[in-house]
């Protein structure tokens, strides 16, 4: 009818669930992560996703309207991997905070691709797990004592040197892969010196070259991130005073 205005529904998550069917979208969301998980974000497609699930591409708009709501499912979906513990007040945000630090790190080490679309997501319309994730993110700094207005501005300060690290490991991770080399054979493999190529800190967030070669990459790879995170809580914990740092 003229001037009749169609309903719209504003986001995957109010889209209503279709029942008794063979193909669910729990199904798809689990589909696309493996997809990610072994070609990387350049290679998923609708197509490509329904191939893999033995379905067309049609049965997969009855649940999931596009590639950006299926991006925003997937997201939500890893969300869900994070442990973040609460913390009861000044004395333990710290060790609160670093845990889901941690957290987040190894969920995008098994995820790489995750980093590259986190700003594309969460922006308006946050799915069940990002937004318990990220309150629950956000009451660690609350109960540090942090200003209300500065609350937000240290958990999103602790999440960009966390995505800017792991976003470095995780490319470094898939250059050995793709090498054929175990991480040890790969470090070893490198020139003595060599800091700032590939594996070293100017380039993956891991150790200088010099210090791969000997003792555990991966060991080395954890207390260069631990060192840079301790730093920026560090830096936090000054505007706590003597109580909360």
């Amino acid at each position: 009818m003229p001037g009749e205005k169609k309903s719209e529904i504003a986001s995957v998550w109010t889209r209503p669930r279709r029942q008794r069917e063979q193909l669910s979208r729990e199904q798809i969301v689990a589909e696309a992560v493996r997809l990610l998980d072994a070609d990387g974000i350049e290679a998923l497609s609708m197509r490509k996703l329904g191939t893999r699930l033995d379905a067309g591409a049609t049965s997969l708009y009855r649940h999931v309207a596009n590639k950006d709501e299926l991006i925003e499912l997937v997201v939500d979906e890893v969300y869900g991997e994070l442990a973040v513990p609460a913390a009861t007040g000044a004395a333990d945000w710290r060790e609160a905070a670093a845990r889901s630090a941690y957290s987040l790190r190894a969920m995008i080490l098994r995820h790489p691709w995750v980093a590259s679309v986190l700003g594309q997501v969460g922006l308006i319309h946050l799915g069940p797990n990002v937004t318990k994730m990220s309150q629950r993110m956000a009451a660690v700094y609350d109960a540090a004592g942090f200003p209300a207005d500065e609350t937000e501005q240290a958990l999103s300060t602790v999440i960009s040197y966390v995505i800017g690290m792991a976003t470095s490991e995780a490319a470094y991770l898939s250059l050995i892969a793709r090498s054929g080399k175990t991480e040890r054979e790969f470090a070893e493999s490198l020139p003595a010196g060599t800091a700032g190529s590939a594996g070293t800190a100017g380039s993956a967030g891991t150790a200088d070259a010099g210090d791969m070669r000997v003792g555990d990459p991966q060991q080395a790879r954890e207390e260069t991130f631990d060192y840079g995170l301790q730093r920026v809580l560090d830096g936090l914990a000054v505007r706590l005073g003597p109580v909360g740092g």
